[in-house]
């Protein structure tokens, strides 16, 4: 029997279990949502709301599954404790969709999904999100808004988690990609890039008062606020050069008494929307939750499943003040132990160690990380890496200890089998991550240790592994599909172009110096370690046969 409950609710009970669509209006029903566990947040809605639009402080950039899962929540603890009044405005500069269909059904609402290893989950709805705007130029009315709120003397933060591809103005070779061109050759009124709306948001800024403000990365990559800086100064000099503005505009936006550009460190995996997580969601009587994937193939749902630890260390550079960011779980420090703390994460204790799970798990047909950690080889790949590579090069950054951090990646992070993150998500981009998850570790032997590397097996190995894994042919002698990555046909046709297949006869030796030369995708000259014909023994032995993945694996990570 269906019984229809007030309109308010936009309830229903079928076969005994009440159904509710997740919305403002619903949250009022609070007897529903703490009679399945799900938290709610603890200050008013729509004060945040009017409070946020009058006098917004908070900006994001890039509208994803880590800032709701993360940046977000850290700013709705706020809210609870009564530490803050306004919530976080979000914006994007492409997939679009991801507002039209996952924020504004749901009011801007997110359920926040703990995955925890003893396989209990703790749900969240966070509320905080006041308005999500895509930063269409052809929209007038987003553009507006935004930079109404770029214009207010009451922002302080403008934070961003775009990945590193996002700040990028060129290519490999070199070269600025068009989007970028066009954005330095027309000007701040219609720009194409998220570094170019930038740009404009801080030129709009500019002519309001001269505010100042913080633009703070939360990209997983190296001295991500110089990056951001670097980009944005190179768009405003071109703007500066051809006259849309004028040169103190360029020296408000360096000059950091006035733009400031944090680094920062950021740690908490957040996999794509989990079909298992919908369907418990489902079962609890949510009801209109679904995934969905963009038309540039993003996955995205209204709600986010992620794992419980999380880290984020910030440079504590704010000219225009902050919010009480430390009561709310952020690390606030100085530059140099950002730094310490960015290099511990991910030269070391957990990026370089998940793109080696994600090179060989796709090639031996595995699709969750958590059960490549049931596997002795490759659990004994990444701990040996871990240990025995990558940490003796770390400073301790003294905030967190390094070996600490790694054990519980290794014994407690990864092998979370609630957390359904896959070898081939994490794959996604591997050369835009190789020269910061490897290249830094074997430079940092060329200074302070030469003679240790030609005892390194496994970083070479790994990079067999990637060099095998660009053939797109499994363990089994089976095509697969590679995942995105913007240099992989590029390297795909110099292997192609040297005559390494698979199954070739032959040898590869004397053929990868050229490929291993590229200091952009490997952070250095690798034939300058030494370990290029290291690197060239793993491959010819990898690509030898089926099954030839698993004996070479097994056989380094042995000896």
């Amino acid at each position: 029997m269906l019984i229809r409950l007030s309109v308010l609710y936009e309830a229903e009970v079928l076969k005994g279990i009440l159904i509710m669509d997740m919305s403002k209006a619903n949250l009022k029903n609070e007897e529903f949502w703490n009679g399945i566990n799900v938290v709610l947040p603890k200050y008013d809605i729509d004060a945040c709301i009017n409070a946020t639009t009058a006098n917004p402080t908070w900006l994001h950039v890039g509208g994803g599954n880590i800032f709701r899962a993360f940046i977000a929540r850290i700013n709705q603890r706020l809210l609870n404790q009564g530490l803050a009044d306004t919530g976080i405005v979000v914006c994007g500069t492409q997939d679009y969709e991801n507002f039209e269909r996952v924020y504004k059904p749901f009011d801007n609402l997110s359920i926040i999904c703990d995955l925890r290893p003893d396989g209990n989950t703790g749900y969240e709805i966070i509320g905080n999100i006041t308005e999500a705007i895509a930063a269409n130029y052809d929209i007038e009315e987003n553009i507006k808004r935004l930079n109404e709120i770029a214009a207010s003397p009451s922002l302080q933060i403008v934070s961003f988690t775009i990945t590193e591809k996002g700040y990028a103005l060129r290519d490999a070779d070199g070269n600025l990609y068009d989007s970028a061109a066009k954005d330095m050759e027309n000007g701040p009124s219609h720009p194409l890039t998220c570094m170019g709306f930038i740009a404009a948001l801080l030129f709009e800024r500019y002519k309001a008062g001269k505010y100042p403000l913080a633009l703070v990365s939360m990209d997983n990559c190296s001295h991500n606020g110089d990056k951001l800086k670097s980009s944005v100064l190179e768009i405003i000099d071109a703007w500066v050069d051809k006259g849309y503005v004028d040169s103190s505009f360029r020296d408000y936006a360096s000059d950091p008494s006035r733009i400031a550009y944090p680094w920062s460190m950021i740690d908490k995996i957040t996999p794509r929307p989990s079909d298992e997580i919908l369907n418990k969601l489902t079962g609890l009587g949510i009801d209109n939750l679904k995934s969905v994937k963009t038309t540039t193939g993003v996955f995205a749902a209204p709600f986010v499943n992620a794992e419980v630890p999380e880290y984020l260390v910030v440079e504590d550079l704010f000219p225009n003040g902050r919010p009480a960011l430390d009561k709310g779980g952020v690390i606030l420090t100085d530059r140099d132990t950002v730094d310490k703390a960015e290099r511990m994460k991910v030269t070391a204790c957990l990026n370089p160690l998940h793109t080696s799970l994600a090179i060989f798990g796709c090639l031996l047909g595995f699709t969750k990380i958590s059960e490549e950690m049931k596997d002795e080889d490759l659990k004994t790949l990444v701990t040996k890496l871990g240990y025995n590579e990558c940490l003796p090069v770390v400073c301790d950054p003294k905030i967190l200890n390094p070996e600490k951090f790694l054990k519980e990646v290794l014994e407690e992070r990864f092998p979370n089998p609630f957390l359904p993150d896959t070898p081939q998500r994490i794959a996604t981009d591997t050369s835009q991550k190789l020269p910061i998850r490897f290249g830094i570790t074997l430079s940092s032997y060329l200074e302070q240790d030469p003679d240790v590397l030609p005892k390194l097996k496994l970083i070479p190995l790994v990079i067999a592994g990637w060099l095998r894994y660009l053939l797109a042919v499994d363990d089994n002698g089976n095509v697969f599909e590679i995942s995105p990555d913007p240099m992989a046909e590029h390297f795909q046709n110099e292997l192609k172009a040297q005559g390494i297949s698979y199954k070739m006869d032959g040898s590869v030796s004397g053929k990868l110096s050229g490929i291993l030369s590229n200091e952009t995708v490997f952070g250095l000259d690798i034939n300058k370690t030494g370990l290029t014909p290291v690197i060239e023994k793993y491959l010819d032995e990898l690509i030898k046969e089926n099954g030839a993945v698993r004996k070479t694996l097994h056989s380094a990570v042995a000896n």
